[in-house]
């Protein structure tokens, strides 16, 4: 092999190695949810993320945008931002569908699907990651 052959063959796996070691960012939040976000997060506090909550009700979720979605269980807010986000929750159209196989938590890694409220087409899934719970700080 020569040495130009070498270089491009370098490159060439360079690239390929590149563009699989890099995963999709988080897209820019949009002001509306930024402030969303911190309105619902005031005065708690970040603890240590768990793998697992219990399962919510449709009315203890509260979606910011498609990277993160907030669950209350309590006192407690816990965020949850799903690997790679979930294309399309924000839009209003679609809703979250957790199906639980032999227990009654939600737990990073499950796999949520989404579906479209008014056809009832499947529109995509989310992968849950860790959930990072909020608590109030002082008195």
């Amino acid at each position: 092999m020569n040495h130009f052959s070498r270089i491009l063959v370098g490159m060439t796996g360079a690239g390929m190695l590149a563009a699989c070691s890099t995963a999709a960012g988080q897209e820019a939040r949009s002001p509306q949810a930024q402030h969303e976000l911190e309105k619902a997060l005031a005065g708690r506090a970040p603890g240590k993320p768990v793998s697992c909550i219990r399962n919510f009700r449709t009315s203890n979720m509260q979606v910011i945008d498609d990277w993160t979605i907030l669950f209350r269980e309590g006192r407690v807010v816990y965020v949850q931002n799903p690997q790679g986000g979930c294309q399309g929750i924000s839009s209003g159209s679609n809703t979250l569908v957790s199906r639980l196989y032999g227990t009654n938590q939600l737990c990073s890694g499950d796999i949520n699907h989404l579906v479209d409220l008014h056809t009832g087409i499947g529109g995509g899934a989310c992968v849950f990651t860790a959930f990072v719970p909020y608590t109030k700080t002082g008195g």
